[in-house]
């Protein structure tokens, strides 16, 4: 493997869920076409921010154990599937999709994790 090559492998699952965590967040903005109040306001968006907080804790913690990662992006792309089939098949791909890759880039980092941080 070469070294642009690891770099990549290792970059890529945390760029990526960084990404993903600011896609997530931009839903988050609908709270303020609704007409509330400030403080309304202030609170729908902290609620509606958490599913991108928990996100961010476990890129946090991925950030050294690639398995977190892996398991916690993995595990929401189903959770996110189970609950929302058969309603909205498109939310879906929209959703589990990219969380289902971010989780599969970080699983290919933790099996590769010695190789992808050796010095050739």
């Amino acid at each position: 493997m070469t070294s642009a090559s690891r770099k990549l492998f290792l970059w890529a699952p945390r760029v990526l869920a960084l990404s993903f965590c600011l896609f997530l967040s931009l839903f988050a903005l609908d709270v303020f076409d609704e007409g509330r109040g400030p403080m309304e306001a202030a609170v729908a968006l902290a609620v509606h921010m958490i599913p991108t907080a928990a996100l961010l804790a476990a890129v946090a913690a991925a950030w050294r154990w690639e398995w977190i990662g892996a398991a916690v992006f993995i595990g929401a792309a189903a959770l996110y599937a189970m609950s929302i089939a058969p309603r909205h098949l498109d939310w879906i791909l929209v959703i589990s999709g990219p969380l289902l890759v971010v989780g599969a880039s970080y699983a290919w980092s933790w099996l590769y994790h010695d190789e992808l941080r050796t010095k050739h």
